[in-house]
């Protein structure tokens, strides 16, 4: 078994959640923070663990970090309901909590949109820490974009979460109106003050960074799709932080 303490928050992920939890079968602890869901996620979870624990929305900090309060493993790795751990990736966490050189390791994500990998636009490697000592990291505590402060050295893994985001683009437009409200609120909270020209140049400039500057045209269609939601996101959130700040 890996000795590690596996975290999900999940709320009705029945398409997703038995992937991601047959690739963390082989770790010593599962926990489920599940928020009430109404459809098959609950049942799905049970084959796998009995740490489960059903806590109202929180956002997604404090969902994650109750998850993590509750691992009894000194070592705990935080896993998306869409993502995959490899075999490859299971071994190196083993060997990492193992030997005791970082008290947290940056996971690269390898992410897929429509079912195809990619490999531009700063989708890639896309460094996120998630594997971590309980005892030295925390959730920062944001509205969206939540990321693991940790104390003391960090390292790099080499080997890839497998992470299935937007299956279709139905699904990335559902999640964009949660996401852009909730960064605009975080905007809004850390004093930012809405602008006309924030409105008119971020969404461009938005485009131009993933499509040009990081190569997003590399990827053909799909680097020009997600170059062209990720402005419409950008425009989105700014939009909003008008309306929150009830401008005239």
């Amino acid at each position: 078994m890996v000795p590690v303490s596996v975290v999900v928050v999940a709320k009705n992920e029945e398409n997703n959640l038995e992937d991601a939890l047959q690739s963390v079968k082989g770790f010593s602890e599962i926990i489920i923070v599940d928020d009430f869901s109404t459809d098959n996620t609950l049942s799905i979870a049970r084959k796998f663990t009995t740490n489960i624990f059903q806590v109202q929305w929180q956002g997604y900090a404090r969902q994650k970090q109750t998850g993590i309060d509750k691992a009894s493993m000194p070592w705990v790795l935080v896993l998306d309901a869409d993502e995959r751990v490899t075999a490859p990736l299971a071994d190196e966490i083993s060997a990492a909590v193992g030997n005791g050189k970082y008290n947290a390791y940056y996971i690269p994500r390898k992410n897929f949109f429509l079912g195809r990998w990619i490999r531009h636009g700063g989708w890639w490697p896309d460094y996120t820490l998630r594997l971590f000592r309980k005892d030295s990291a925390r959730m920062e505590q944001r509205e969206v974009h939540e990321k693991i402060i940790a104390s003391g050295g960090t390292g790099h893994c080499k080997n890839p979460l497998e992470h299935y985001t937007y299956r279709s683009i139905s699904d990335y437009i559902k999640k964009m109106d949660v996401y852009s409200t909730l960064a605009a609120k975080e905007l809004s909270k850390n004093g930012r003050v809405f602008s006309f020209y924030q409105l008119v140049l971020k969404p461009p400039f938005t485009f131009l960074r993933m499509f040009l500057l990081q190569q997003g045209f590399r990827d053909g269609f799909y680097g020009f799709a997600l170059a062209a939601l990720y402005s419409f996101y950008t425009f989105l959130k700014y939009l909003k932080l008008r309306e929150i700040q009830k401008l005239p």
